[in-house]
């Protein structure tokens, strides 16, 4: 009797547990039926510039027959929309549909479209009606040729800097520098080639600097940009370099200032002896005749001419 009363107990206690953990199961499929949720399989896509890319907003589970789809592009803050009242806006209108239910795929991606997309769904129906996700999409562009900037020539044991710039590519450029075709390490030290160079390299500016150049570091120079879309390149240029003749510069220098000082020297010569004085004349002076000793002339008003005064004193 005892053991039929423990057994029953037993039994009771049975059906208690599974009509909880049916009632759990029936709670939890309620709950997940009247609640609309989104997920995707990429919150951080990438493509190339020019291709197609697609921004996956999934409905993992919603009751709402035709809920309302919505997508928002977020650049520098400011929403705009790209899909809705089923219709594709703004400078996707031509390149980008809705593929059911609500993933949205670009065509001919452009480095304009890099932004937040927040795709957004509204369910009335559903208990909890409304579900967003963001997705963060970029859109990688291959460099364009750099602009390189390479001294032709450059004096032994002096510093020289070497420029690499390109702006275009998304995300930014990275910098290589070659020296007749050999890439040039960033640690010269990590190379037999280029161990005796003085330099640094920094790949994020495109700076290459020499600190003094050697014989060995002249040869053609070409600069390398690149990303994750690809890379593009200068032409060579050639650098050369020469030794520094100091006793040509002292004699070049001493041979113009023997030049200047002879220069001077016939000016102030000149000067003296008055090759630069101006004598100014008018068309009707004359010289007066001096007067001789003992002579007075006087001019008559009948004569034209000069007659004597006074006898010469003897």
């Amino acid at each position: 009797m005892y053991g039929q009363t423990e057994q029953c107990i037993d039994s009771k206690m049975a059906i208690t547990r599974l009509a909880c953990l049916l009632t759990l199961l029936s709670t939890h499929c309620y709950f997940t039926v009247i609640a609309v949720i989104l997920k995707s399989n990429d919150q951080s896509p990438w493509t190339n510039e020019f291709e197609s890319t697609e921004l996956s907003c999934l409905i993992e589970s919603i009751s709402t027959n035709k809920p309302r789809i919505e997508w928002k592009k977020i650049q520098n803050g400011e929403p705009s929309y790209v899909y809705f009242d089923e219709k594709v806006s703004g400078d996707l209108e031509s390149r980008a549909r809705i593929r059911e239910p609500a993933t949205l795929v670009i065509t001919n991606a452009t480095r304009s479209d890099t932004a937040d997309y927040r795709c957004e769904v509204t369910a009335p129906n559903d208990q909890k009606s409304f579900d967003e996700i963001l997705i963060s999409l970029v859109v990688r562009v291959k460099p364009v040729v750099p602009k390189c900037s390479v001294p032709k020539s450059v004096p032994f044991g002096k510093s020289a800097e070497l420029h690499c710039v390109e702006e275009e590519g998304y995300p930014k450029s990275q910098y290589q520098w070659f020296r007749s075709k050999e890439e040039i390490p960033e640690d010269p030290k990590s190379s037999p080639k280029f161990f005796n160079s003085s330099y640094t390299l920094n790949s994020d500016t495109g700076t290459l600097k020499f600190s003094a150049v050697r014989k060995d570091d002249a040869g053609e120079y070409y600069c390398r940009a690149k990303n994750d879309a690809g890379h593009s390149e200068c032409g060579p240029q050639k650098m050369e370099v020469y030794d520094l003749n100091i006793a040509g510069i002292v004699l070049g220098v001493l041979v113009v200032l023997v030049v200047l000082l002879c220069i001077t020297v016939g000016i102030c010569c000149a000067y003296k002896r008055g090759y630069f004085a101006s004598q100014k004349q008018t068309g009707n002076n004359y010289k007066v005749p001096a007067k001789g000793d003992g002579v007075d002339y006087v001019r008559t008003e009948d004569e034209g001419d000069f007659r004597h005064k006074s006898s010469f004193v003897i």
